[in-house]
């Protein structure tokens, strides 16, 4: 009797091997040469910032889902599979980056002042980003164990990432009334101040030689805009609807604005290369609402697009070897409002 169904089984694999096909097909869209074999890494959830380990075996990213109310960090292989949870699970989290020899992680949490995931801001005041003054920088091991704090300061205190050369780490602090750049050794000594503007300096990177910083930053020129600054700050938010890309040495000097878009530019990532970066941009959509992910030099020059997504494509990040570009994606969503982890093979 079984064998009577066996075509019917048979066809039903291949409808499904079909479907599934043609599902991959639509993760590329017209326009986006630069890309090309697409795979979904996440599915189901608000996925993003996705860090590639030193080995470049694995990703660790920031998750909102199943039955999470905030993010929490977790680790995949770089070529998906399920996710593991490497956070405690309490507090929120955000800004995840392995530590050289890919057996701890750095993260920003906000469970040392608390279980909760802090209150949402408030939108009455325009769209607002959070920057909650309780989250420090902690150092976990990424099979467990007691986490401890990086480098304790009042305020806020996130957004790090780590040299390539495994030597520095940059960071975004309030520490100094300000939302500034700052590096410190993987130990947490030596904490250097990188920048001084009044306003908001962070998203920091460096380069594959260790050797530059790129960042994203909002510096108000006028009194209105940098009492409207201040005040947010004093209330725990950002306004990140002008940011600018910049550029700097690892010490913090020799600073260049190279965007001037009066957009939201954010997610600066450098090409392997050097020469180059990718970032996140509204600056084609009048209403400033679809991001995708654009090209340059790290002069400014030679802009091109690289997404072509009709919502939201950000956090690029390419592979040490320079052949795969990994980001953030709303293509594909199971349901609105899903972001997940994308992979794609780059052509120059």
């Amino acid at each position: 009797m079984k064998s009577r169904f066996l075509p019917f089984v048979a066809l039903g694999l291949f409808i499904s091997t079909f479907l599934w096909a043609c599902r991959q097909d639509t993760l590329e869209l017209p326009g986006e040469t630069h890309l090309t074999n697409i795979r979904q890494l996440t599915f189901g959830g608000e996925n993003a910032e996705a860090y590639l380990s030193f080995s470049g075996d694995r990703l660790i990213f920031q998750s909102t889902r199943d039955s999470l109310e905030c993010d929490q960090i977790f680790v995949m292989n770089l070529d998906g599979g399920a996710p593991r949870l490497l956070s405690t699970g309490s507090g929120r989290t955000t800004c995840s980056y392995f530590l050289p020899g890919d057996t701890t992680f750095l993260y920003s949490s906000t469970h040392g002042h608390g279980p909760g995931c802090g209150e949402k801001p408030d939108y009455s005041m325009g769209y607002v980003w959070p920057v909650y003054p309780a989250y420090d920088i902690w150092i976990r091991g990424v099979r467990g164990g007691e986490p401890r704090i990086l480098n304790a300061s009042e305020g806020y205190d996130a957004e790090a990432t780590v040299s390539p050369l495994g030597d520095r780490i940059v960071f975004t602090s309030s520490r100094d009334n300000d939302l500034d750049l700052y590096s410190m050794k993987t130990d947490g000594s030596d904490v250097v101040r990188l920048t001084n503007e009044i306003g908001y300096d962070g998203g920091a990177f460096y380069s594959a030689d260790g050797k530059k910083i790129v960042y994203r930053s909002h510096h108000p020129s006028d009194s209105a805009g940098i009492a409207d600054f201040q005040n947010l700050l004093a209330r725990g938010l950002v306004r990140p609807s002008v940011m600018e890309i910049q550029i700097m040495n690892a010490d913090g000097s020799g600073k260049k604005q190279i965007t001037n878009f009066g957009s939201a530019s954010f997610a600066p990532y450098f090409h392997p290369d050097g020469k180059q970066i990718v970032f996140a941009s509204n600056m084609k959509d009048p209403k400033g609402r679809n991001f995708d992910i654009f090209l340059m030099n790290i002069d400014g020059s030679g802009l091109s697009q690289v997404t072509f997504n009709d919502s939201f494509d950000g956090f690029p990040v390419f592979t040490a070897d320079g052949k795969h570009l990994i980001f953030s994606s709303n293509r594909n969503a199971g349901k609105q409002g899903e972001t997940n982890v994308f992979i794609a093979d780059w052509i120059p």
